[in-house]
């Protein structure tokens, strides 16, 4: 029953739905029930989770693995000091915060997802080092280190690169591992260059950003920051200059002639569809607030489903009820 109702308030979009399609069932639970009991499912699963070092996810040996890191949006309700209203309720802020979410991926020749191997998606709102800390024990669980090649992609976020080196060091990935910067992050960069050259028409700006495409496509990184080193002149250079750094940061993640070789993705899109599907479809939308142990359960909840891997988390949940030997 515990693991029925918090699949209905993990897919549905409210508790009240996953109350009513209960109620269908035969099953009567007042929403408050419903949230107690998924919450409660959700800890449990967490717990038996960080203690589970020994749970298999998946073989992955001889592939070609795809990780992306990335981040949402949702609002937390915290207290406001003060006077209660008129109706005797606490008053609150609504504070925008980041869950940041992690997808593992297997891909085939083709580049595209293996239907084989189910994909790993989890989030959190307890920040950048909690999330590397559960994606490495992920990856360990995986056996990460006998994959044929592996490659992280994301967009140019330094809360993301400023860790990869460090868990490629400890999961010894050394010559396995390929960085990158999503491809349609890369150039939307580039358009926002083009648009701080005010004296360029819409037909200057878009033969730019085409050749800018087309050299990063065919492997000239290199030329590409030149390209855009030469327009940091003027009263906007500034603002340039500020592009062409990013540019220059991620150099060494500019490499799509490579990875494009390797039948490897050049976009980060499962990360993005993850965030969409697990935090923006659930968790963020008007009128919406959250505290934080409540958000930090959905996550989990929302993101094993809609992996699927459902059955792996009511197997951890349930776990719990299971007397040590």
């Amino acid at each position: 029953l515990g693991a029925r109702v918090s699949l209905l308030a993990a897919a549905l979009s409210s508790f009240a739905e996953a109350r009513r399609v209960l109620w269908e069932e035969g099953v009567e639970l007042n929403v408050k029930t419903v949230r107690a009991i998924a919450y409660a499912f959700a800890q449990r699963a967490r717990a038996i989770e960080l203690g589970a070092g020994h749970v298999e996810l998946g073989d992955v040996a001889g592939r070609h693995v795809v990780i992306s890191c990335d981040g949402g949006r949702l609002r937390i309700r915290t207290k406001k000091r003060g006077p209660r209203t008129k109706k005797g309720r606490c008053r609150y802020h609504a504070v925008w915060c980041e869950p940041k979410l992690f997808v593992i991926s297997v891909v085939g020749p083709d580049g595209r997802q293996e239907q084989r191997f189910t994909p790993l998606i989890d989030a959190t709102l307890a920040g950048p080092d909690a999330l590397f800390e559960m994606l490495e024990s992920a990856l360990k669980r995986i056996h990460i280190e006998a994959a044929q090649r592996v490659l992280f992609v994301a967009d140019g976020a330094r809360w993301i690169w400023t860790r990869v080196k460090r868990l490629c060091q400890r999961l010894g990935l050394a010559g396995k591992l390929l960085e990158l910067l999503d491809f349609y992050h890369v150039v939307e960069h580039l358009g926002a260059v083009a648009e701080l050259k005010k004296s360029w028409s819409a037909a200057q700006r878009r033969r730019w950003i085409k050749q800018q495409r087309k050299r990063l496509r065919h492997g000239y990184a290199h030329a590409v920051v030149q390209g855009v080193d030469q327009l940091c002149r003027g009263r906007l250079s500034k603002a340039v200059r500020t592009q062409r750094d990013y540019f220059a940061r991620n150099l060494n993640r500019l490499d799509y002639v490579a990875v494009k070789a390797a039948g490897l993705p050049l976009g980060s899109g499962a990360v993005e569809s993850a965030v969409r599907r697990v935090i923006n479809l659930r968790l963020k939308g008007a009128s919406i607030y959250w505290l934080k142990p409540s958000a930090e359960a959905m996550l989990m909840l929302r993101a094993y489903f809609k992996a699927g891997r459902w059955n792996l988390l009511k197997t951890m949940a349930n776990a719990s009820f299971i007397p040590a030997s």
